[in-house]
Formats: C-alpha cells, sequence, structure tokens
C-alpha cells in the first residue's frame, strides 16, 4: 500500500484537481462547471488507477496460500469454507476501497475549493458506492484467477490480463461489433452509435461504472435505463462472488 498510495494520490485527487480548473476545456468544447461532472471525468483514475491496485493486493489471495501450506492450516479451522470466501473477499475489498474513499472524499474537499460549490450528498454517495462496487469486482475476478492457479506469476498475469481486457481492449471489442453492425464508429452525434455503445458497456464492468455515474448526470443519455444499469451492478457483484464461494467449497490444497 505503500506503494500504491502515491499512484492512487495521483489518479484521483490529482485528477479531481485538473479537472476541476475553471479554465479548462475538453474535448468538443466542454467545460465542467458542476461538482458531479468533474467527479465523473476525475473516475477515471479509479478505473485507471484504483482497480489496478486492487489487482495487485488480491492477486497471491489464495495462491500463495496453497504455495506455502497455509491454505491446508486455514481449511483445518472451524469455519466453513463458505465464510472464509466471503471473509477473503471483504478483507480485500476493504483494503483498498477504505483508501480510495478517503482520497476521493479529499477530491470532493479540491474540487469544493476549486468550483466553489460542495457537490450533494446523494452525488458523493452514488459515487462511493460504485466506486465500491467497482473494486470489489476486481477484487473477486483477481481472487478467482488466483483460486484457479497455483503459481503467484500466473495468478498476476491472469489478473492484469484481466484488466487491460476491460480496460483497454473493450473498446476495441465495441468497435468491431459497431463494425459489423453497420454502424458509424465514433460518431458522438451518432444515436445508434451512441445506443450501441451504451448496451455493450453493461457487460463491462467499467462500463457498469460509468452508467452508474452517469445516472446523477442528466446531460448524459445513452438510452440505457438506471435500473438496468443497478440491475447489471447487482449481477456483477453476485455472479462472480458466487463461483469463488463454490470454487472455494470445492477447492483441494
Amino acid at each position: 500500500m505503500l506503494i500504491m498510495l502515491p499512484i492512487l494520490v495521483l489518479f484521483l485527487p490529482g485528477m479531481a484537481w485538473g479537472f476541476s480548473d475553471p479554465n479548462i476545456v475538453l474535448p468538443g468544447g466542454h467545460q465542467p462547471d458542476q461538482p458531479m461532472e468533474v467527479m465523473f471525468y476525475a473516475s477515471l483514475g479509479v478505473v485507471f488507477g484504483a482497480t489496478m491496485c486492487g489487482v495487485l493486493l488480491a492477486f497471491d489471495g489464495v495462491s500463495r496460500d496453497r504455495a506455502s501450506g497455509v491454505f491446508e492450516l486455514r481449511l483445518a479451522q472451524p469455519m466453513p469454507r463458505t465464510h472464509q470466501a466471503i471473509a477473503l473477499m471483504l478483507g480485500m475489498w476493504q483494503a483498498i476501497f477504505i483508501p480510495v474513499a478517503v482520497l476521493s472524499l479529499v477530491s470532493v474537499a479540491i474540487i469544493r475549493w476549486r468550483l466553489g460549490e460542495w457537490a450533494s450528498v446523494w452525488d458523493v454517495m452514488i459515487y462511493l458506492t460504485a466506486t465500491a462496487l467497482i473494486l470489489f469486482w476486481y477484487v473477486v475476478f483477481t481472487l478467482l484467477a488466483s483460486s484457479r492457479t497455483k503459481d503467484q506469476g500466473t495468478a498476476i498475469a491472469f489478473g492484469i490480463g484481466m484488466w487491460f481486457l476491460f480496460t483497454f481492449l473493450w473498446a476495441l471489442f465495441t468497435t468491431m461489433v459497431a463494425y459489423a453492425s453497420g454502424v458509424a464508429i465514433g460518431e458522438q452525434n451518432d444515436a445508434q452509435w451512441i445506443a450501441l455503445e451504451g448496451s455493450l458497456d453493461l457487460l463491462s464492468p467499467n462500463g457498469v461504472y460509468h452508467h452508474l455515474l452517469e445516472t446523477r448526470i442528466p446531460e448524459i443519455e445513452r438510452g440505457v435505463p438506471a435500473w438496468q444499469s443497478w440491475t447489471m451492478a447487482v449481477i456483477w457483484t453476485l455472479i462472480p462472488s458466487s463461483f469463488f464461494v463454490r470454487r472455494m467449497n470445492t477447492l483441494q490444497p
């Protein structure tokens, strides 16, 4: 965490400071002037920085104990494997979420100082909830990869590969689907492109995260109702978690 803390400071309060600059002009001539808008753009720091830190924290959550023999001792304890799996997921998740939440609140204060306006309590709650969810998803994905391998190097390769897929390659996947569907690629004024991109984002944890934040920004409309975003957030939470619990119940040391 001491190594990752400077990265989190750079990506979270640093981006909040940059996007809350009154003189900043984003591509397209847009200039964010509302706290929630700034928080939405600064959420890139969560996607690129905080999620990677979550992967680096959780990649050896199971594989290290299996390799060292600690896993056998853990299973010998009078505690159901389901409880151990839940404790492992929540423990790894809170290890990354607590510093991210603190830095997010610092970012809110920075935005208040730069823009002269506080974000509403509801905006902050939605932002923290969405951030907590995306970090939990990446932690569970990484723990699943860790439970499938006995070698820590393979575990971190799976974790980083999964992070790279959703963070960078998903845009390529969206482009390929749009090309196959005959939709103009990258046309921000094209209703078909916006609808396709919004729909495909429901299949990505990063996309669902942004959809959740967009529920607090009426100016952004991509054809995805709020109930669909929250439903997919529940699905992304329950299904990987249940897979990990089942994996822990059948895992042999």
